[in-house]
């Protein structure tokens, strides 16, 4: 059973309205949950920081990587050499004194803040779901499954896709061949957090799709005709993240943003069937009325 649907809040099970502070009050509640379990499963991730930094952070910065072993072959079956990576041409070095520590810091906030996200959205969905009207909720079920799903699907895509190829790309660019690349360790975990956490809230672009098309913003028949020129948008923006100069990186990229598009127009469709359904479902009840 999905997490949005074990439980409601005493609003919904009594049906009585509460004021303004008491909506603070049960939303300062549901924000200490919410940042509580941040806070736990970083936490967790410090314990275990020296295996997330060898198997997890620092892994993208190595020519074996699992991406990197799967271009290669792909570049075998293509013919395109260029296509596998076999160097990366920098060295990671703490810089300050105590940059290890604080990095480690940082970085077990963020594996906190990812593994946290499903608990942490249902808590926000807790609180928003009893504003909603019954139809609404109906609609809505499996939101924090959905969103979840698209969240870690997203960061699974920045982390073993855009990332290492931001990465190739960034370390074997040269302005000169006597200028050796000596990243800090803060730009390195900068760079993967950044890419890694903005594809997995890219990723939420149907659930965006699905909320404009319940408000009346978009529709299907919109997306559709526009679908040519989402294609150019999306290139640009393959060609953006991933700065290489071969094809074959962006068309990786690109398609499941493809993908994501199509998948919005569907959503996008199925909400404008429930209202057509709804509007008739209306019209028959107002019209039995009437006789």
């Amino acid at each position: 059973m999905p997490l949005d649907q074990e439980f409601d809040s005493e609003e919904e099970e009594t049906g009585k309205e509460m004021s303004f502070i008491g909506h603070l009050e049960e939303l300062r509640w549901h924000v200490i949950r919410a940042g509580g379990s941040i806070l736990v499963f970083a936490i967790l991730a410090f314990v275990y920081i020296k295996e997330i930094y060898h198997y997890v952070i620092i892994a993208p910065s190595q020519p074996d990587f699992w991406t990197y072993r799967m271009l290669c072959k792909l570049a075998d079956k293509v013919q395109y050499d260029e296509l596998c990576i076999k160097a990366l041409n920098f060295k990671l070095q703490a810089i300050g004194v105590g940059d290890q520590f604080t990095m480690s810091m940082t970085s077990a906030v963020i594996a906190g803040l990812v593994f946290a996200f499903p608990y942490a959205f249902w808590e926000v969905w807790r609180f928003i779901k009893p504003g909603l009207k019954p139809s609404e909720r109906q609609s809505a079920r499996g939101a924090v499954f959905y969103v979840t799903f698209l969240f870690f699907s997203g960061v699974f895509f920045g982390y073993y896709i855009v990332t290492p190829l931001a990465i190739n790309f960034l370390a074997n660019f040269t302005l000169d061949p006597s200028i050796i690349n000596e990243f800090s360790l803060s730009s390195y975990i900068s760079l993967v957090a950044t890419l890694t956490l903005a594809c997995g809230i890219a990723f939420q672009l149907p659930i965006v799709v699905y909320v404009l098309a319940k408000v009346g913003v978009l529709t299907p028949a919109f997306m559709r005709e526009y679908r040519k020129h989402a294609m150019i948008v999306i290139l640009i923006v393959a060609a953006v993240i991933t700065p290489s100069p071969d094809i074959y990186s962006q068309v990786i990229v690109a398609i499941p943003l493809f993908l994501l598009y199509e998948l919005s127009i569907l959503v996008a469709g199925k909400v404008e069937r429930e209202k057509i359904a709804e509007e008739k479902a209306l019209a028959n009840s107002t019209g039995g009325s009437d006789i």
